[in-house]
C-alpha cells in the first residue's frame, strides 16, 4: 500500500481515531495513505495507563517480540500479509529488529520512535495529545472539547482503555443485552540489566546448535530447578482487586500460575532444555531459562516465559535463584494488568462497527484479537476498509483461508464464552483433504498464501513500496 499518492482535494471526511497504539497508528496511517484525513488522539504524556511508561506512540508493554517470522507459521503468514498491505508496524519492526532467532523482536524504544516519526510526518494526520473519556457528542469535562465534526470514530484505545472510556462504550452496548464487560489478565516478564549477568554460567546458543544463537541461556540442574520451583510456589503474589475474578489469557500465563499445574510443567514448557548442551558439563541441563535481548546494544534482557504477578521483592529473591542471575539488576519488574475486550460476535458488525452505533468502529485488542501482530492487522484492515467505504468503493473481506480473514472471522463466530485469540491455523477452515500431521501447517500456510494473493490482486491493494 503506497502512501505517496496524495489527494490534492480537501479530505473526503474527517475520522477520529482514539488511541495511538499499534492498531490506532496503523489505522490512521492507512486512512491517510488513502487520502482520508484523521485526528489521532493519544492521552500520553498527560496520563499513562498502569502498564505504559514512555511518551512515544505504539509503545510495546508486554514483550519486545512479535513472535515467529517463519512463513510456515500462522503468525508468520499474518506478518507477510501485513507487509504486502504496506503495514507501518512491519516497516518499523524491520528497521528496529534485534536478533531473536526465528522470531521478529525489536528494540522497544527505537520501535516507538520510528512509529511516532511515521505518524508525525503524515500531513493528513493531526495528532492531539489529550484524553478522550466519552464517545458522545457532548464534552465529558470542561477542558475536553466535544467530539464534533467527525463523520466516523475509531476506538483503538487498547485493552487498557480508561475506566471512563470503557464505561461510555459499555453504555452504547447496553441495548444489545448479554454480558459485555469482559476481560482477562495479562502478565509482563521482568527485564534484567545485561551487565549484571554472570557470563561464567550463562551461555549463548540456540536449540540444536542452529547458528550462533540469539538467546542467552541459564542452565539449571535438577536440584537448582526444584529449589527455584519451590520458592516460586511459596512466593507472595500481588492480589487482584476484591471485585475482580482473576482470569488469564492462556498465551500469556503468569509463570507461577503455570507452575501450579505440576512441578514439571515449566520443564516441558518455557524451561524446556531439549536441544541444549551446558558448556560447563557437556550434558543437557535439567531446565533452561532463556534471555532475549531487549535492545540493539544488548544492554537489557527479557526473561522469556517468566511473566509474573509476584511482588517486586519476591521477584528479586526468586529469579536470582536462577543460575547466572544471582546478581541480577532489574530494569523493570514483571507485573499484571487487566485487558478489556468486547463480546465481538454480539457487539460488532463484520466491518468492525458497533451494531448499536454504526458510525463508531473498534480496532485492535479491544475487539478480541490478542497480540501485537493481530492488533496491528486489525487496525490496518479497518483503516483500509474504512477509507474505501468513505470513497464509495467498499473492499470485500479477505478470505477466511488467509490469516487476516481467519482473524476477522473469529470476531464474527458466536461462542458461549467468547475469548480473545492469537492467529492460529485452527481459526481457518479445515483443509478438506487428508494430510499427515507433519504436513498440515505447511498446507495451511500454502493455502493461505494462495488465497491472500488472489484477494490482494483482485482488490489492487498490492504494496508498491515493498
Amino acid at each position: 500500500m503506497t502512501q505517496t499518492n496524495r489527494n490534492p482535494q480537501p479530505p473526503l471526511a474527517p475520522v477520529a481515531v482514539i488511541g495511538a497504539g499499534l492498531a490506532g497508528c496503523e489505522c490512521a496511517l492507512a486512512l491517510a495513505g488513502r487520502g482520508i484525513a484523521c485526528t489521532l488522539f493519544e492521552m500520553k504524556p498527560r496520563r499513562f495507563s498502569p502498564a505504559h511508561e514512555q511518551a512515544g506512540l505504539a509503545e510495546l508493554v508486554c514483550s519486545n517480540s512479535l513472535r515467529s517470522d517463519d512463513p510456515k507459521s500462522a503468525v508468520g503468514q499474518l506478518k507477510n500479509e501485513l507487509r504486502a498491505m504496506g503495514s507501518a508496524v512491519m516497516r518499523a519492526a524491520e528497521a528496529t529488529r534485534v536478533p531473536a532467532g526465528k522470531a521478529l523482536a525489536v528494540d522497544r524504544a527505537l520501535f516507538s520512535r520510528h512509529m511516532t516519526a511515521q505518524v508525525e510526518a503524515e500531513p493528513l494526520i493531526s495528532l492531539e495529545r489529550r484524553e478522550i473519556t466519552a464517545l458522545t457528542p457532548a464534552p465529558a469535562s470542561p477542558d475536553e472539547p466535544a467530539l464534533q465534526g467527525f463523520s466516523h470514530m475509531v476506538v483503538a484505545a487498547g485493552p487498557l482503555a480508561s475506566e471512563a472510556l470503557v464505561a461510555s462504550l459499555l453504555k452504547l452496548l447496553a441495548p444489545l443485552g448479554g454480558k459485555q464487560d469482559l476481560y482477562f489478565y495479562d502478565a509482563i516478564a521482568p527485564i534484567i540489566a545485561g551487565d549484571s549477568l554472570n557470563r561464567d554460567i550463562i551461555f549463548q546458543g540456540s536449540r540444536y546448535d542452529e547458528g550462533e544463537g540469539d538467546y542467552l541461556n541459564c542452565p539449571m540442574n535438577r536440584d537448582e530447578y526444584f529449589a527455584f520451583y519451590n520458592a516460586l510456589m511459596a512466593a507472595a503474589k500481588a492480589p487482584a482487586k476484591d471485585f475482580e475474578q482473576e482470569k488469564h489469557f492462556e498465551g500469556c500465563m503468569p509463570i507461577e500460575a503455570l507452575a501450579e499445574r505440576g512441578e514439571r510443567t515449566l520443564v516441558f514448557g518455557p524451561f524446556k532444555p531439549v536441544g541444549f548442551t551446558d558448556p560447563r558439563t557437556g550434558g543437557r541441563p535439567f531446565a533452561i531459562v532463556q534471555l532475549r535481548a531487549e535492545n540493539l546494544n544488548r544492554s537489557m534482557f527479557n526473561l522469556v516465559g517468566c511473566q509474573t504477578k509476584l511482588l517486586h521483592k519476591e521477584q528479586e529473591r526468586v529469579f536470582r535463584m536462577i543460575p547466572g542471575l544471582e546478581n541480577a539488576e532489574f530494569a523493570r519488574f514483571g507485573s499484571m494488568h487487566r485487558n478489556t475486550f468486547v463480546n465481538a460476535p454480539q457487539a460488532l458488525n463484520p466491518d468492525l462497527s458497533l451494531k448499536a452505533a454504526p458510525r463508531i468502529f473498534l480496532a485492535g485488542q479491544i475487539t478480541g484479537v490478542e497480540g501485537y501482530v493481530e492488533s496491528s492487522a486489525c487496525g490496518l484492515w479497518l483503516g483500509l476498509s474504512l477509507a474505501a467505504r468513505i470513497q464509495g468503493a467498499p473492499l470485500p473481506p479477505p478470505p477466511p483461508e488467509s490469516a487476516l480473514g481467519a482473524l476477522l472471522r473469529h470476531l464474527q463466530t458466536p461462542a458461549k464464552n467468547f475469548q480473545p485469540s492469537n492467529i492460529q491455523f485452527g481459526l481457518m477452515p479445515e483443509l478438506g483433504e487428508p494430510a499427515r500431521k507433519a504436513d498440515r501447517k505447511l498446507q495451511y500456510a500454502q493455502r493461505a498464501q494462495r488465497a491472500f494473493r488472489a484477494w490482494l490482486e483482485s482488490c489492487r491493494l498490492e504494496n508498491r513500496e515493498a
